[in-house]
């Protein structure tokens, strides 16, 4: 599978587990059955670590066997047991199953046909690349809001064009705090607009279970923006899947400051496999490996450098930028008290 269909996937199952659409049918007890033992050789002989895909595969079967499914009599009350079993024993938050009747694999998913591009295309404009917000604050501090990671093909000219929009602010707030994943080289072509021209850097690696593939992330110098002044990221628990990547990324690069909360702690790629009575899994089948630290977040999550609540991190961002980078540029007195009375209104927490 392509990392950007196995990324779009990756965001898409994360949500859908998240929140299972109601099935309208009711479940039988043989097609409950027959799912769990689907799911269960499914796990085994997919999930990116082998010794944890028999561990899943035996709890399934077991708990199976002692009947602990059949309170679920529909089709997504048992994607719930399932999603939650999974997670509880294979420690990783991509797990996850729902129920999608309608859900159809990719005949060859390394080429996708023109109409999946149109849609995925027509989608993606639709939410602007993923790019929610693009505002300059107070003291010409550039604030950026993105909420996915949509396929680069289809986003590069949003992300440009935000970038493009920031590019002489003093420092850039990068919000990922509902963000939950998408495109890892979505991630790679938006980080290369925070590197000096001709910098390149490797963020990430790919590794796959199925022999063993691997794909390299770097940051391109193609950019026409290159961004070299202060960034702050800011994360919540929400943020989540390839989200956490680009700001482990930055962090791991030495080139932002995470305000914020510790990410969601999803790492592994995966695909979307269908099992019986309508019910598609979410499979992890690779995992990530960061050239710096030769680790991931996976299960712990993306640490912030300044640990506060997720609803109060623009604020203390913002307030740190203005004290730390704007104020002691302004010579101005007027606006330096401007600039201080609103420091102090978002470090109280006050609603302007």
């Amino acid at each position: 599978m392509s990392h950007m269909l196995v990324t779009l996937a990756l965001a898409a199952a994360a949500q859908a587990s998240a929140q299972v659409p109601p099935a309208t049918g009711a479940l039988d007890g043989a097609t409950r059955h027959a799912v769990v033992k689907r799911l269960a050789q499914t796990v085994e002989d997919n999930y990116v670590f082998p010794d944890v895909a028999k561990k899943v595969a035996a709890h399934l079967r077991d708990r199976d066997a002692k009947n602990a499914y059949a309170s679920a009599g529909t089709a997504a009350s048992l994607a719930e047991m399932l999603t939650a079993d999974m997670r509880t024993t294979g420690k990783d938050m991509h797990f996850g199953v729902r129920f999608d009747p309608e859900f159809k694999a990719a005949p060859d998913e390394s080429a996708p046909s023109a109409e999946a591009l149109a849609q995925q295309r027509q989608e993606s404009e639709r939410l602007a690349g993923g790019v929610f917000r693009v505002e300059r604050l107070p003291g010409n501090v550039g604030y950026l809001d993105i909420r996915g990671f949509e396929p680069a093909s289809f986003s590069a000219p949003s992300i440009e064009a935000a970038m493009t929009l920031l590019k002489h602010t003093e420092a850039i707030i990068l919000d990922l705090r509902k963000n939950g994943g998408g495109d890892g080289e979505t991630v790679a072509y938006l980080m290369s607009h925070f590197f000096a021209e001709g910098d390149r850097r490797h963020l990430n690696d790919m590794v796959f279970r199925k022999n063993q593939q691997s794909k390299q992330y770097w940051t391109s110098t193609a950019t026409a923006v290159h961004y070299t002044r202060p960034v702050y990221v800011l994360t919540s628990k929400r943020t989540f899947s390839a989200a956490e990547e680009c700001a482990y990324d930055f962090q791991t690069q030495k080139r932002a400051t995470l305000v914020g909360e510790t990410t969601g702690g999803a790492a592994n790629p995966g695909a979307p496999i269908a099992v019986d009575g309508g019910l598609v899994a979410f499979i992890s089948t690779g995992q990530a490996i960061n050239p710096i630290t030769h680790g991931n977040w996976e299960g712990v999550g993306v640490k912030p450098d300044v640990a506060t609540p997720a609803d109060r991190a623009l604020d203390v961002a913002n307030a740190r930028i203005l004290r730390e980078i704007i104020m002691p540029k302004i010579g101005d007195d007027r606006a330096r008290a401007q600039l201080t009375a609103e420091a102090e209104r978002m470090e109280k927490g006050e609603v302007k």
